[in-house]
């Protein structure tokens, strides 16, 4: 399995060769459990289905319970399809831990950034603002114009302007594997996730 779905913890420090301090993120991956293995014959490609979390039985719909009870796997908070070259090797109710990854490892992470609501052009896409003085009067942080006159008489979809901001699916790569805690099924990798602490991430070596 060449990816596994997580949490991130937050972030700390550790110290590594020559003592130099490097800053990691803390995941909590799996245990996952397979829930579904998708063949070639009968779907068209190989996956594997994972579910991660725990649920309280009662939060859980009919169709969602009766998917899980093919697999024996209990009430799941996320489940998650992954790609893989062949399923045989699966089979419903395994259980897959963090022993998948090593320290070196290179990985691309998935997550959902954080939520910022409703944001100024300043913010959102980084605009300088107008001149404090020569007649402006509160108009230090709005964006200016944004159309073109009676021709073409419209504003053009895409022109940068304020709106919600956060919450879309991001990806970071070429991260690396600094240690695994085989034990509490714990990674620590180098540099930032994107996501709020105890966010749901997506794992990929590559």
């Amino acid at each position: 399995m060449n990816a596994m779905i997580g949490r991130k913890i937050g972030m700390t420090q550790v110290f590594g060769e020559s003592n130099v301090m490097v800053p990691v993120t803390v995941l909590e991956v799996g245990p996952c459990v397979v829930t579904q293995i998708k063949t070639k014959d009968k779907d068209g490609y190989s996956a594997v289905q994972l579910g991660f979390g725990s649920k309280k039985p009662g939060k859980v719909n009919k169709p969602t319970a009766g998917h899980l009870a093919k697999s024996k796997a209990q009430p799941v908070q996320v489940m998650q399809e992954f790609r893989v070259d062949d399923a045989a090797g699966y089979r419903l109710g395994q259980v897959i831990t963090a022993d998948i990854f090593a320290a070196g490892d290179k990985i691309k992470i998935a997550g959902t950034t954080k939520g910022k609501g409703t944001a100024g052009v300043m913010k959102r896409h980084k605009f300088h603002g107008g001149p404090a003085s020569h007649g402006q009067t509160d108009r230090n942080r709005h964006a200016g114009a944004v159309g073109s006159g009676s021709s073409p008489g419209r504003v053009y979809p895409g022109t940068k302007m304020a709106g919600h901001m956060g919450d879309v699916k991001f990806s970071v790569r070429n991260l690396k594997v600094v240690k695994v805690d085989q034990s509490k099924n714990i990674i620590l990798v180098k540099g930032a996730v994107p996501g709020a602490p105890d966010g749901i991430v997506s794992i990929h070596k590559i």
